[in-house]
């Protein structure tokens, strides 16, 4: 990403968050600190870094994306990179792409090599065709690379390699749980970005808010946030394909997509479901918000958003430091089991729904997520934590591990009126006793809710730093501004 280069800082201009390059030589320090316990001496750290990728077999690249891992440890911007860290001194040596003096009419003339130094606060660099050439001259009684499965994506993730790599002694089996751990835990410095990712964002959806109205398309409010997450941000990326869905489509959880892009005009009397969040310095927020397209809720809104919103509420009110995350699940969905039964269209016995099954029916996805660099952040299921549920209704969690200190995370319960899985619960007898059929008829057309917000975990409880209007009275007031805030 262009910016404004400072040594050791990132930003993009006065009006934005300045990012100390400290952010990462604090995360090499964590990872090396973890990997001595492990390692021989002159033991290495090597991660190659992400490439540009082009349009299929055009000459026109999508907007490059820093590898994850590499930019959590060295927090650089430039394709075809590689990385070196000495594990017991700490020492980073970074490699980038010697540029053909040709090529600079098209790409512009890049920094020398003591540019790139003094920006990244590492402590030597050096051309990538010289890696080979540096290592011999190291000795390294260890090579650590990146080998390991990402649990939300089911993909490898991206092992360093270069020509000559085999004439040294590789171990592809340590560093992927450590660094992935460390990713899990978030420094002040971190914790700092992610804020300001998520203020943008914030307010970025509640400038969507204010002009939306019916009779828009979709695509208008996602624009309205693009536009100001970056023109107002300066956040050039989101974290992943926004979703903007109203009325019906509110059920269709990952809606965006290019069968479904973003395209319905928003109706009088529709909600709208509305989840995108905004990147900054590789860090990204992940928040929803859902309130009626016209600004006023109907009673079945209403009823449908408080008892989501009881939910959240819940978990936020019993998350601290120790507690399982499976627990926080069960707790939202029972909340939302009850709120459906006293507006009489769920009947019977909670606990007896739940274990049927019928709360995935009305929320299919999990709680939350881990969050970070990546929007499903890395950690999830590591080798020494607990494995994934098998149990129906909580098989969809992202993660099942206890809950420390420094964590961040997504609440987002979420209730849904998804017509193939509300017409398989009907035909299933030991689903179909709770459900008021009666009643449900109000809600084939109703779509979803979902509330989501981005919290850290502290030793008291959480840190909830997601600034939206919240309450169906706050949600009314700050939508009876609409035209009149940027």
């Amino acid at each position: 990403m262009t910016c404004i280069r400072q040594d050791g800082k990132f930003s993009l201009g006065e009006h934005t968050l300045s990012v100390p390059m400290e952010l990462y030589k604090l995360n090499q320090e964590r990872l090396c600190k973890r990997l001595q316990e492990l390692v021989v001496d002159n033991a290495y750290v090597l991660l190659q870094g992400g490439s540009n990728t082009s349009h299929y077999c055009t000459d026109v690249d999508y907007v490059f994306r820093q590898e994850s891992y590499f930019h959590w440890t060295f927090g650089v911007s430039e394709p075809d990179c590689y990385g070196l860290i000495h594990v017991s001194s700490g020492k980073a040596h970074l490699f980038f792409p010697r540029i053909d003096e040709a090529h600079f009419v098209w790409l512009g003339k890049p920094l020398s090599l003591n540019e790139y130094k003094c920006l990244y606060k590492v402590e030597n660099t050096s051309y990538t065709d010289m890696l080979g050439e540096i290592l011999d001259s190291l000795k390294p009684s260890l090579l650590l690379t990146l080998h390991g499965k990402n649990t939300d994506s089911e993909r490898m993730c991206k092992e360093a390699h270069f020509p000559g790599i085999d004439r040294f002694t590789l171990d592809n089996t340590i560093l992927h749980k450590i660094i992935a751990d460390c990713r899990v835990i978030k420094t002040d410095y971190e914790k700092e970005v992610m804020r300001y990712a998520t203020k943008v964002s914030c307010n970025a959806h509640k400038s969507v808010m204010t002009k939306c109205k019916p009779g828009m398309y979709e695509y208008q409010c996602e624009a309205n946030f693009l536009h100001y997450a970056y023109y107002v941000g300066g956040c050039r990326h989101v974290g992943y394909n926004n979703i903007c869905c109203s009325g019906m489509k509110g059920a269709v959880l990952h809606y965006g997509h290019a069968t479904e892009p973003n395209s319905k005009k928003i109706l009088d009397g529709d909600m709208c479901l509305f989840d995108m969040g905004a990147t900054y310095s590789g860090y990204t927020a992940d928040v929803t918000v859902s309130f009626p397209a016209n600004g006023k809720f109907t009673k079945d809104q209403r009823a449908i958003y408080n008892a989501v919103l009881a939910a959240s509420h819940a978990v936020m009110n019993a998350i601290k430091p120790g507690v399982s995350w499976v627990d926080m699940h069960v707790l939202a969905n029972k909340v939302v089991l009850k709120k459906l039964c006293e507006i009489n269209l769920l009947l019977g016995d909670v606990n007896e729904m739940y274990e049927a099954g019928l709360a995935a029916v009305f929320q299919p996805h999990g709680l939350g997520h881990l969050l970070g660099i990546d929007v499903h952040d890395v950690g999830g299921y590591l080798e020494g934590f607990p494995d994934r549920p098998q149990k129906p209704g909580v098989k969809a969690l992202r993660t099942a591990r206890n809950l420390e200190v420094g964590m961040a995370l997504t609440i987002e319960p979420g209730c849904y009126f998804i017509e193939p899985v509300l017409k398989q619960a009907l035909n299933d007898p030991k689903l179909s006793i709770f459900i008021n059929e009666e009643v449900l008829n109000r809600f084939w057309n109703f779509g979803g809710v979902r509330i989501e917000d981005n919290i850290f975990v502290t030793e008291n409880g959480i840190e909830n730093y997601t600034p939206v209007p919240r309450t169906v009275e706050e949600i009314e007031e700050w939508m009876s501004k609409k035209n009149t805030v940027a």
